[in-house]
């Protein structure tokens, strides 16, 4: 595998010909670099004008190896060929350098470029690019390669060490300034150094500053001119201004990483600058900003391929769903800001924006049923892209890289109503949508007042959570998060919210049950134009007086559980499930237009046929439960045999009077409406196996729950098998 290098630019504060003084001091050894061993000019030559200068070396190196792989490649010195070619009337200086020795086996290809600032002419920049290729080192490739690029990563480090060393020392003899090759100096010797004390008067004088990086540390700006200080800024606002346009000629500063990205290796500065410049080549419109590509490198430990991939996939996915527009666009329901209990809060010591998430105080359930799966995450993309906004904020307001954010969850209220399974996968699929889009988003987790059932619902989400994302989460149990090593060591004691006990008033919203009103029918949540990227997990059903409604599963797989999850929208209903060694006919729609109404939405299937005999075709497996309009049924069933189970709800009959052996009043008004004879119900459905079943109740029986006296019955009964969980 070939690997590659790119520098960022990096610049000088000094002119062209004062950096080839001190780029020249380097040979024919330096000291600085100890294993430079010796190097001797081949071949020189100066054009008749003397603006161009070619010089050819050959290099001897020692490299840093184990004596024993030297001894295999018998070897003791490396050597290299240096060609520099320098145009004194362009003012750049190009080198090229490749390998002498085992040049067969292996193929290090490097060039260099020296030039004048584009922006200001009393500035040097330097860039730099090069390629390894091992085809065969005794079956040491490997270790090879890892050497050589340790070594070479060195090098970098120092190289403009070693040139601002030089300038220094050039600055210690005197030397401030290089006069500039012109077509009048044909006559006269080449361009020599010249002192402070030997300038002409009508040349103005440099001022003599270090190389220090741009924009300016505090600590830096005092130590020079106000005009130099004026250049600065003016520079900084221009670069930061053609980098974020995206461009294909704009170019990385060093400086600029530094100050808006932070400290990166030179491999990880070499990865970034690649992976921006292919996409300038191969993407049109617009980029992502570097930030954002710098969060897949780390996402993926700077693996150039492996961010590529999951980076193209989230840019084809932002623009298939216009992401990039969202907070213009998007405009959150009045439930979502009444009933979420979430939002921004300050930031953290760290400078990162912090949001509060109240997740114990929100009824998740409610809000799925009110605004949809689509909605929802809507509204979660939003808070992140909100998110990478502030984090743009928060790096010019604190002056250093900001790149992720501070979320705290408090879990107070936290109990096994949001262990709603539907809720839970939705959840579930909410985080793989973020962490295939917004990765290294989460610079620290806080999760305060963690109850007993956390543990549960941890074990559901977890394995969908990057191992990274994971390392970042720290945990409080009960009100831990107020001693030492909580929530102060993060957070501000000035802006810890009231309800943990703080001072700061939080404009979180306190969250509460979301009324039943709002919720909507599965067809009213998928006619929404809001469709990102799954069906609603939610089917409807509509049901007749004489037409149940029946859904088959098959099992396989003895001992699987069945789950389920369903609201009863309208009228009563029993619900039954069956066993069946056969399967049924084709599902038969019943036709509406027997009863007389017509359904604008809404499913109803019949599988029993009328020809078979209960006891015989098929058995009931589970005492029929009435459930009467408005409650919501959760509930499970672990299967004994395989064969093929049919979950069923049909019309409830009201019993007549017994005293009287009449109809009740309300049902003789109900019969006089034909809309009585109809219900609806919402129903989820899932089957799963029952290892992973049994282990998650298993761990839910410390708590003092409904849910735990299902687990009980669920894997102690050989009578019953089955049990729900109804909620009115």
């Amino acid at each position: 595998m070939v690997q590659k290098y790119q520098s960022p630019v990096r610049v000088y504060k000094h002119p062209f010909e004062l950096v080839m003084a001190a780029y020249e001091r380097r040979f024919p050894t330096c000291h600085l670099i100890p294993m430079f061993v010796a190097s001797d000019v081949v071949n020189e030559e100066t054009s008749e004008d003397e603006s161009t200068h070619r010089i050819e070396r050959r290099c001897a190196l020692d490299v840093d190896a184990p004596r024993l792989l030297k001894r295999i490649a018998g070897v003791d010195y490396v050597y290299f060929i240096q060609k520099n070619t320098l145009n004194r009337k362009e003012r750049t200086l190009h080198i090229e350098s490749h390998n002498e020795t085992f040049s067969n086996r292996v193929i290090i290809h490097e060039t260099c470029c020296y030039s004048v600032h584009p922006e200001n002419e009393d500035w040097t920049c330097f860039e730099q690019t090069a390629s390894l290729d091992i085809k065969s080192f005794f079956g040491f490739e490997s270790t090879v390669e890892k050497i050589a690029m340790k070594q070479y990563a060195s090098s970098i480090n120092k190289g403009k060490e070693i040139i601002e060393y030089y300038l220094r020392e050039l600055e210690e003899e005197g030397i401030t300034r290089v006069p500039r090759w012109t077509p009048s100096s044909l006559s006269l010797p080449p361009p020599r150094p010249t002192s402070l004390s030997t300038s002409p008067p009508d040349l103005p004088k440099l001022v003599v500053t270090p190389a220090v990086s741009i924009p300016l540390p505090a600590n830096a700006r005092d130590d020079i001119s106000e005009d130099a200080k004026q250049d600065s800024s003016v520079l900084q606002a221009d670069s930061l201004t053609e980098i974020l346009a995206g461009t294909p000629e704009d170019k990385l500063d060093a400086d600029y990483i530094k100050r808006y990205l932070g400290d990166l290796t030179p491999m990880q500065e070499s990865c970034l600058i690649r992976l921006r410049k292919w996409l300038q080549e191969t993407h049109k419109g617009k980029i992502p900003k570097d930030e954002h590509i710098l969060r897949f490198l780390r996402a993926r430990d700077f693996n150039m391929d492996k961010a590529r991939e999951i980076l193209c996939q989230s840019l084809t996915w932002r623009k298939q769903h216009q992401v990039d527009y969202l907070l213009e666009t998007w405009s959150s329901p009045q439930v979502l800001q009444d009933y979420y209990t979430g939002g921004w809060h300050h930031h953290d010591r760290d400078g990162r924006p912090l949001y509060i998430l109240r997740l114990g105080q929100m009824d998740t359930k409610g809000l799925v049923r009110a605004l949809g799966e689509e909605s929802l995450l809507r509204h979660v993309l939003s808070i992140n892209e909100e998110g990478l906004r502030r984090c743009e904020e928060n790096t010019k307001v604190f002056g250093r890289p900001i790149s992720c954010w501070t979320c705290l969850v408090d879990l107070e209220g936290l109990n096994m109503r949001h262990l709603w399974r539907p809720g839970v996968k939705a959840l579930l699929r909410i985080i793989e949508v973020v962490e295939a889009n917004y990765p290294e988003t989460l610079g620290r987790l806080l999760i305060l007042r963690a109850p007993r059932v956390f543990p549960v619902l941890w074990t559901l989400v977890s394995p969908f959570i990057d191992e990274n994302t994971r390392k970042k989460f720290l945990i409080y149990a009960g009100n831990d998060y107020q001693g030492p090593g909580g929530l102060v060591d993060y957070i501000d004691k000035e802006i810890i919210p009231d309800f943990l006990g703080g001072e700061c008033m939080c404009e979180v919203p306190e969250g509460g049950l979301v009324p039943k009103s709002m919720y909507r029918t599965a067809e009213e949540l998928e006619n929404e134009d809001v469709r990102l990227w799954t069906e609603t997990i939610y089917q409807s059903a509509s049901i007749f007086k004489g037409a149940p409604h029946e859904l088959l599963i098959e099992i396989i797989d003895a001992s699987s559980v069945i789950t389920w999850d369903f609201d009863v929208c309208k009228g009563d209903v029993v619900f039954n499930i069956y066993h069946s060694k056969r399967a049924p006919q084709p599902p038969r729609k019943d036709p509406l237009g027997a009863h007389g109404i017509t359904s604008p939405g809404g499913n109803n299937v019949q599988l029993i046929d009328k020809s078979w005999t209960l006891g015989q075709d098929y058995s009931m497996v589970e005492s029929p439960l009435t459930c009467k309009e408005g409650e919501s049924v959760q509930g499970s069933h672990i299967t004994r045999w395989p064969g093929f189970y049919i979950l069923q709800w049909k019309f409830h009959n009201m019993p007549a009077c017994s005293a009287t052996n009449l109809p009740r009043v309300d049902d003789v008004l109900a019969t006089l409406q034909v809309s009585s004879h109809k219900c609806k119900v919402m129903y989820y459905t899932e089957v799963l196996g029952s290892e992973d079943f049994r282990g998650s109740m298993t761990s839910l029986e410390s708590s003092h729950s409904g849910f735990s006296q299902l687990s009980a019955a669920t894997t102690s009964s050989s009578q019953s098998q089955s049990s729900s969980m109804i909620s009115r």
